[in-house]
């Protein structure tokens, strides 16, 4: 039997994506944010609300960084998302978190959170807080490849939000190979 909830955003997984931006005056910022995903080979769109100093950075900036939060970062991950940058300008520097200006957007790069989405604002609306970006690079550390030089999620540790329990979980345990698994039913 199944239990009803209403109309939630109960959806699994939930991301932590850490967005990065730089301020007016070139001081680094970044929020924690769930809501978003990829639109396309090349795009990503968040769900961001017009009063976020971050959203007005990247209004302003017109690019971003969007990071996955890992599992060895949690605490600092939650403080971007719980302390607010229009309260706390220098929040990055207060929760240990260091930056270097990404190569391909006028953006920081979060040196402790090892793979990044470099991106280019493509359209905000505010009336329904929908953000699209351009990925126009995707750097990780060689700490989180495997031996083939592709992202490991298993070394990369990335967490996700439980919605229903407000825990962050641990991804990376493998269950099944994409686009193989399927055909063993045909």
């Amino acid at each position: 039997m199944r239990k009803n909830f209403g109309a939630k955003a109960l959806l699994y997984p939930q991301p932590v994506f850490i967005i990065a931006s730089y301020g007016e005056d070139g001081t680094p910022d970044a929020m924690n944010a769930a809501w978003g995903g990829i639109s396309g080979d090349n795009e990503i769109f968040l769900s961001i609300s017009p009063e976020h100093k971050s959203t007005q950075n990247i209004l302003a900036r017109k690019s971003f960084t969007v990071s996955m939060a890992t599992a060895a970062h949690v605490a600092e991950c939650d403080y971007v998302g719980v302390v607010s940058a229009n309260k706390v300008p220098d929040k990055l520097a207060k929760c240990g978190f260091h930056t270097t200006k990404s190569e391909f957007v006028d953006a920081p790069l979060i040196d402790e959170l090892p793979l990044a989405l470099e991106c280019r604002l493509i359209s905000y609306d505010p009336q329904n807080c929908r953000l699209f970006g351009e990925i126009l690079n995707v750097s990780a550390d060689e700490s989180v490849l495997d031996e083939a030089g592709k992202v490991s999620a298993a070394k990369l540790r990335p967490i996700t939000v439980d919605p229903a329990t407000h825990d962050y979980l641990v991804i990376g345990e493998k269950v099944g190979n994409a686009f193989k698994d399927g055909f063993t039913i045909k």
